[in-house]
């Protein structure tokens, strides 16, 4: 994702920095840690010591092992970081609970990124050399981790981006660098792709934003979808446009079976609505966008339109049971990006006890040699020599008008439900 996206608020202030159809420019943190988002931001030199507390086994002690939470968790992508950010604490309290690495206590390590690159390359440079971290996470600005993974492979630190997906972050030698949710830009249209031939759609009407993302997912779309027999219609907004009535009125005679948004993230949730104001009867495909922002801004008009990919198998029994322990902790619905941060700690750990020693090469070595099968996620971690994906499967989800599991998120009205899963892609090779 950009940093150059710029979401639009109407008048609320929990998750509404993507929700968009007011024109109010924000800066709000996201979810119900916005609030006292302030405090951690400011909390440079602190490690974390409110994690979640579990009381299962022999607490560990001794010297701490560090780990590195590097994210937004101010600004237009704190909706992604802050969920990201808490599920790496909820794995470091589940490690401590089980007896630490090694015997030793697991300690995270927090840094707001400010969704500045200079910050992210500094942030995780100051980790390494002060907190002596053996590895970090949470990335979500494709900009800040271009920079911050530059640093890590530096330094020859392992790092985890999240929904960091310009496709330059990774090169041909990166080798401390891995992706852990969102596949590289050029990978993702082929989910979709695979979406359209199953369900045998024809017209496929796009909107996308006149920037850098946009016109990746415009050329994507080119390649990916031209082997298909369909119709295309592409229209392009500008990036900062939340009124989408004009463009989605060239629509009307097409009568288009879905809308790929994907390349215009912040106007996704305005045009699911704005479709549906339309009569327009097609799914909406969003952006990676946390669901819970969709639903708070677009409300009903998302159920059986909405679409969107996920890293997070949502009806998986795994899901369910950390979705459930979550949101007794954090109060809200687990998005991907905590399935994600929680994986993150959750494979660091597991390298470190097979390895025997905190090292962060023997740890990035241990990650490219073996896979993973962290809990909640669509499919198996592994990873090419470079970082990216060697087999992703990412799902597409749909919002629906359902009860949730019990404790998952108590008093919704909704609930994703899997509509599609994307055979292994082809990873990108830089």
């Amino acid at each position: 994702m950009s940093r150059q996206i710029r979401w639009k608020v109407c008048c609320t202030a929990l998750l509404v920095l993507v929700l968009a159809a007011c024109g109010v420019e924000a800066d709000v943190g996201g979810a119900a840690d916005a609030a006292d988002d302030a405090d951690d931001a400011g909390a440079e030199e602190a490690a974390v010591d409110d994690d979640p507390e579990l009381d299962d086994g022999e607490a560990p002690d001794g010297d701490p092992i560090r780990i590195g939470s590097i994210t937004e968790l101010s600004g237009p992508f704190a909706i992604w970081g802050v969920p990201a950010r808490n599920g790496m604490r909820l794995g470091v309290a589940d490690i401590n609970a089980d007896g630490g690495v090694l015997g030793r206590p697991l300690e995270l390590v927090e840094r707001d990124t400010q969704d500045t690159p200079d910050e992210g390359a500094t942030a995780l440079r100051g980790m390494i050399d002060r907190d002596e971290i053996v590895a970090a996470g949470g990335l979500i600005s494709s900009d800040v981790a271009l920079a911050t993974a530059r640093a890590a492979e530096e330094d020859e630190v392992p790092l985890f981006l999240v929904k960091a997906g310009a496709e330059e972050i990774l090169t041909g030698d990166s080798r401390y660098t891995f992706r852990t949710c969102l596949p590289a830009a050029p990978m993702n249209m082929g989910l979709l792709a695979g979406f359209i031939e199953e369900e045998e759609l024809s017209r496929v009407g796009v909107i996308i934003g006149d920037y850098a993302w946009g016109r990746s997912i415009e050329d994507a779309i080119n390649e990916d979808l031209a082997a298909l027999d369909l119709e295309l219609q592409i229209e392009v907004a500008p990036v900062d446009e939340s009124d989408f009535t004009t463009y989605l009125r060239h629509f009307e005679d097409f009568d288009p079976e879905v809308i790929i948004a994907t390349g215009h993230p912040p106007g996704a949730p305005p045009i699911t609505q704005q479709s549906a104001d339309l009569g327009i009867d097609a799914f909406v495909t969003g952006p990676n966008t946390p669901l819970a922002a969709v639903y708070e801004g677009v409300g009903s008009a998302s159920f059986d339109r909405y679409v969107d990919m996920t890293c997070a198998d949502v009806e998986s029994p795994e899901y369910e049971e950390l979705a459930t322990r979550y949101y007794e902790e954090f109060g809200d619905f687990m998005e991907d990006d905590a399935v994600s941060g929680y994986g993150q700690v959750m494979m660091v750990a597991e390298a470190i006890e097979a390895i025997g020693e905190p090292d962060p090469a023997q740890i990035s070595e241990y990650l490219h040699d073996n896979s993973f099968d962290p809990p909640g996620y669509a499919w198996e971690m592994e990873w090419t020599e470079w970082g990216e994906f060697a087999n992703a499967q990412p799902m597409l989800v749909a919002m629906r008008e359902q009860e949730p599991p019990e404790g998952i998120n108590p008093d919704a009205d909704w609930f994703p439900e899997v509509i599609f899963q994307s055979d292994p892609l082809e990873p990108y090779e830089p």
